[in-house]
């Protein structure tokens, strides 16, 4: 079974900074492709940023040069560094797990950014 838990949400002002991190167990997120996704009220979900197995990375245009996504094999985590956040950030913020032939999230965290 697989599980993926949020953590790291919060509420920040703007230009401040926030670290999320995805705790997975039931895969090895060493050899899945882990992603990030945010959803903000109206809006549709969509990716912020994704690391393959192999450590290749991709950010939304929105985010490139203030967020890094990580993984961290031995602890079997993503993270991802939010630096200089702006309000527009603000969302629930979804970890991913996309093996193929399976895609699983986890459940969320809610980042608010104040202006």
């Amino acid at each position: 079974q697989v599980q993926l838990v949020e953590s790291g949400g919060g509420l920040v002002q703007a230009g401040g900074s926030l670290r999320l991190s995805c705790a997975a167990s039931g895969i090895i997120v060493g050899a899945t492709t882990m992603g990030w996704y945010r959803q903000a009220p109206g809006k549709q979900r969509e990716l912020v940023a994704a690391i393959t197995s192999g450590g290749s990375t991709n950010y939304a245009d929105s985010v490139k040069g203030r967020f890094t996504i990580s993984r961290d094999n031995a602890k079997n985590t993503v993270d991802l560094q939010m630096i200089s956040l702006k309000p527009e950030d603000t969302a629930v913020y979804y970890c991913r797990a996309d093996r193929g032939w399976r895609v699983d999230w986890g459940q969320g965290t809610q980042v608010t950014v104040s202006s």
